[in-house]
């Protein structure tokens, strides 16, 4: 089981830069890859960036990439997000999730096995 905690969420700019962060619970954080997802009111919620158990491979949703950066250190069992060139269609909650795939990267929100509370992210045009 692993229990998740994101954080580093709030106000900025257009054009500003947040980075997020998710810990991890638990000594198998390195068993599991790990995905970003957000929702925005009155949508479904989006994948936005994932990373294999190693960090040696990521992928991103297209409406992020060159934006984006995820990355993790498994040593702290933690997981980042560092978001720059922040837009107003950016802001949403963000989400980390837990895939015990490991070695796979998913992009649908169903394979994920375990998830954090969120962290609202604003964007300010």
């Amino acid at each position: 089981q692993v229990q998740l905690v994101e954080s580093g969420g709030g106000l900025v700019q257009a054009g500003g830069s947040l980075r997020l962060s998710c810990a991890a619970s638990g000594r198998t954080f390195s068993s599991y890859a790990m995905g970003w997802f957000r929702q925005a009111p009155g949508k479904e919620r989006e994948f936005v960036a994932a990373i294999n158990w190693s960090g040696g491979s990521t992928y991103y949703a297209d409406s992020v990439k060159g934006r984006f950066a995820i990355s993790r250190d498994n040593a702290k069992n933690t997981v980042y997000l560092q978001m720059n060139s922040l837009k107003p269609e950016d802001t949403a909650v963000y989400y980390c999730a837990a895939d015990r795939s490991r070695v796979q990267l998913h992009t649908t929100h169903r394979e994920y096995d375990h998830w954090g509370q969120g962290t609202q992210v604003t964007v300010s045009s």
